[in-house]
Formats: structure tokens, sequence, C-alpha cells
């Protein structure tokens, strides 16, 4: 009986232990609970801002790309305009310029059929005065030719005549140059038979040397 009184009190007070352990870790959880709820408040609070300030900005986010893009339409309709308009002129004006080429190409066409017949002609007079210019420069080359001979026959003559007016001329100097030389030695001879008293010029026959010397005055 001892044992199990001490055995029941031991396990009177493992049973206190255990309510107190449990009453604490009760109010443990309880606080943990509590906690738990103030940050569950907290969170939702949070998730309340966070979905009204995500909706906001999606809302302003909406509205700015309504903007843009209705910004955007304008431009581009603006720009479609500006196309179509500058369509419309570049069609006008390819319509224009398509006129006027085809009134060119037939002018061009009609001045061009004149120009090939004037052409025709043109090259028709041409060869009859190229034809006519051959005729003629073969008449020059045979002139020519002719004119070439007299030429050289002439020249042969000139180169002839030349060479007897330089023989001529050779032949005058050469007796000018003897005469001359024969006259200084006659009168290099005649000094000397002065000088020497030769001859004619003796001293002792004066009248002969007079004579002489009248016949030197008078020559």
């Amino acid at each position: 009986e001892e044992g199990s009184r001490q055995r029941i009190k031991a396990l009177q007070r493992q049973l206190l232990d255990i309510r107190k352990e449990k009453t604490l870790e009760l109010q443990r959880r309880e606080e943990m609970t509590a906690h738990l709820k103030d940050q569950l408040q907290e969170i939702k609070a949070k998730t309340g801002l966070e979905r009204k300030y995500v909706k906001s900005s999606a809302e302003l986010l909406v509205y700015q790309g309504q903007k843009i893009n209705t910004h955007s339409e304008k431009q581009l309709e603006e720009e479609i305009r500006l196309l179509q308009e500058r369509l419309e002129e570049e069609r006008r004006v390819h319509m224009e310029t398509e006129t006027f080429l085809k009134k060119h190409q037939t002018s061009l066409d009609e001045k061009l059929e004149v120009w090939m017949e004037r052409y025709e002609r043109d090259m028709e007079d041409k060869q009859q005065e190229l034809n006519s210019l051959r005729n003629k420069k073969a008449n020059n080359l045979s002139q020519l030719q002719e004119l070439a001979k007299k030429y050289r026959d002439i020249e042969q003559v000139v180169i002839e005549d030349r060479m007897e007016k330089e023989a001529l001329r050779r032949k005058l100097e050469k007796e000018h140059m003897e005469r001359d030389a024969a006259t200084k030695i006659q009168s290099w001879w005649r000094g000397t038979l002065v000088r020497r008293g030769l001859g004619p010029y003796k001293k002792g026959k004066k009248p002969k040397s007079k004579e002489g010397k009248k016949g030197k005055k008078k020559k």
C-alpha cells in the first residue's frame, strides 16, 4: 500500500506537471494562434491594399494604354490619310506623265520616220559624192603621178644646171685667182727689176726708163 501510495503521489505529481505543461503549451498555442490571427489580419489588410494598388495600377495602365493607343490610332489614321493623298497625287502624276510620254513618243516616232527618210536620202547623196570623190581621186592620182614625174625631170635639169653653174663659178674663180696670181707675180718681178736695175730698167739707159715710166702712167 505504501508503495502504491508513493506511486500514486508520483503519478499525481507527474499528472500535475503534465497539466502544467499542457496548460503552458495551450497558452503558447493560444498566443501563437492570436499572433497568427494578427498576422492573418495584417496579411489580409496588406493583400487588400495590394489588390487596391494593383487594381488602381492596372486601371491606370489600361487608361494610359488606351490613351496611347488612341493617340497612335490618330497618328496612324493621319499617316494613312497622308499616304492616300500622296498615292492619289502619284497616280495623277503617273497618268499625266504617261499621257505626256505617249504624245512625245508619237511625235518622236513621226520625227524618226522623217529623219530615217532624210538619212536614206543623205546616204544616197553622200554615196554618190563618195563615188565622185573616188573618181576624182583616181584622176588626181594619175595627174599627181605625171606631175611627180615632171617634177623629177625638172629637178634633174635644175641639179644639172646647178652643177654646171657651180663648175663655171669654180672655173671663173680659178681664172680670177690665176689672173690675180699672175698680176702679183708680174708686179713682184717688175719691182725686182726696178730695184736691181735689170732689163729695161738699167741705169745707163735713161730714155728707155722714161718711156717705161710713161708707159706705166698710160696704163
